[in-house]
């Protein structure tokens, strides 16, 4: 059995598709409407893994801070493949603009990683 895709909520669909296309090397499938509820959404696919949904209603309520712990889904790791390519995402990303909650380090359970927020307040991992 294997995770076949995660689903997100966010604000601004085409921003934070444009965000893992960009950074993470995603690549968008086709765009996906229904009127009856109101409801966007992309399918993200890597090059391997898992796919990722990103899905947008204008109806449904936003976290206060999610930059913040909380139940529910905390992060997601994106392996990167080497600690080079962490620390470079992780430079790409503070020059863009975007927090960087976790600088590059060795976890204690032997990770090599860091931390970000995707536009929509995420917690990314960028691992190994």
């Amino acid at each position: 059995m294997k995770i076949e895709h995660l689903a997100i909520w966010v604000k601004d669909l085409e921003k934070t598709c444009n965000y893992y296309e960009f950074f993470f090397n995603a690549k968008r499938g086709e765009a996906y409407y229904n009127p009856n509820k109101n409801f966007r959404s992309y399918f993200l696919s890597f090059d391997k893994g898992a796919r990722l949904e990103l899905m947008h209603n204008p109806e449904v309520l936003q976290l206060v801070n999610p930059a913040k712990e909380r139940i529910g889904l905390v992060h997601f790791a994106i392996s990167v493949g080497s600690r080079e390519k962490v620390n470079a995402i992780t430079e790409q990303l503070r020059n863009a603009g975007y927090k960087i909650v976790g600088e590059p380090r060795t976890t204690g359970d032997g990770y090599y990683e860091s931390v970000t927020l995707d536009p929509e307040g995420n917690r990314i991992e960028i691992t190994v």
